[in-house]
């Protein structure tokens, strides 16, 4: 079966898709490969380059896409499809719908399941960003994935999604631990005497907290193992 032409916009459909023996004919320059053709970033896709590329799908993420991008594509009659993903609930099930647009079998995604340890949870500060500094709210899939491990968001009830806070009002909050990603903001060795002052440190892969699809089980395997150990 000749497999369709797709252009991911979304970095985690492209680590997806290429696990599964599907190439996309381009993606975004933040999707890490180098030797695939790139049309622009996640936020300002080369709409005429991909256009010109006849794509028979391109796959967008209504967290990381835009709307206006998705219509300009739908106007010039391209199809997309639009996942989204709140929690880790969602993942087996987007990634069944993406498996039957791109000819893989839908049946070969797995649910999902993750166990959290019995007992005590941990509370942590996750900041995303820094000058401002920046969270994550619960609904978010960052958060949702830390919940099914066992850590609990001390930002969980913020109003905004990603809310603009204070290291003063993470203290307050009491948590546990601050777990400071790589991406999107790139936390180092360097921000730990900072972060310290809110709680104890540990540095985690971003990626792992934040690129669901095909990773999401070994990546809930191994924040686990690096917190409850």
């Amino acid at each position: 079966m000749t497999r369709p032409r797709v252009v991911s916009l979304v970095p985690s459909v492209t680590e997806t898709l290429l696990a599964w023996g599907v190439t996309p004919v381009a993606c975004t320059r933040f999707c890490e490969q180098p030797d695939l053709p790139h049309v622009g970033g996640t936020k300002d896709p080369d709409v005429a380059g991909i256009v010109d590329l006849r794509p028979d799908l391109v796959v967008l993420c209504v967290e990381e896409n835009r709307r206006e991008d998705a219509d300009a594509l739908t106007e010039a009659g391209i199809a997309t499809a639009a996942l989204s993903i709140d929690g880790v609930a969602d993942v087996a099930p987007a990634l069944r719908s993406l498996a039957g647009l791109v000819g893989v079998d839908p049946d070969r995604v797995e649910e999902i399941e993750t166990t959290p340890p019995a007992g005590e949870r941990l509370r942590a500060f996750v900041p995303i960003w820094k000058r401002p500094w920046m969270s994550l709210a619960g609904g978010t899939y960052g958060s949702s994935l830390l919940a099914a491990i066992g850590v609990d968001n001390v930002f969980a009830d913020a109003d905004d999604r990603y809310p603009t806070v204070t290291l003063e009002a993470a203290r307050a909050r009491g948590p546990d631990v601050v777990l400071a990603p790589s991406e999107p903001y790139p936390f180092r060795e360097r921000h730990i005497p900072l972060l310290d002052e809110v709680a104890p440190v540990v540095l985690v892969d971003g990626q792992d907290l934040f690129w669901w699809g095909v990773r999401t089980a070994a990546a809930a395997e191994r924040l686990y193992r690096q917190l409850w150990r």
